[in-house]
């Protein structure tokens, strides 16, 4: 059992960066069970809650980012809509650019794909690419691009 007394600050952040690694692990876990689904739904909202309470604009928009991602791998258009609009907006009304600004634009255009609108997701596929330019880091920048690329209708 961990004995380390945390003050509530440090266990909410615990919390948030527990559940969004073990989400990044669902997410990437080959052979998904429905609980595991269910479990990925619910440690995404985990996390962003622990943020709200914690973060800043930076870790709302990555953490709404990351929920919308879980939506679309679920085919829940919707939902993965409403998030990931909610992570371009704490970007946008927090001039927040490059990197994270770039994968609001993606959550986005990946919750069109998952709808099967393709003017929106183009849209939004092209905003992405636009922020991308803005991205200082080559690695980063590479990341982004390889992610983006794997939308498409």
């Amino acid at each position: 059992m961990d004995s380390e007394k945390l003050t509530e600050h440090e266990w909410h952040k615990k919390q948030a960066i527990e559940n969004f690694n073990l989400t990044w692990d669902l997410i990437d876990k080959k052979d998904r069970t429905a609980e595991d689904d269910l479990l990925m739904i619910h440690t995404a909202h985990a996390s962003r809650f622990h943020w709200g309470v914690v973060g800043t604009p930076i870790e709302f928009a990555r953490g709404e980012w990351q929920v919308s991602r879980v939506y679309s791998l679920l085919n829940m258009a919707e939902s993965a809509l409403y998030h990931g609009e909610l992570s371009l907006k704490y970007c946008t009304d927090n001039a927040i650019s490059g990197f994270d600004l770039a994968f609001g634009y993606e959550a986005v255009a990946r919750a069109y794909m998952i709808a099967g609108k393709r003017d929106r997701m183009d849209e939004y596929i092209k905003l992405a690419r636009e922020a991308a330019d803005l991205i200082d880091e080559e690695q980063d920048k590479n990341y982004f691009l390889s992610e983006l690329e794997s939308i498409s209708l």
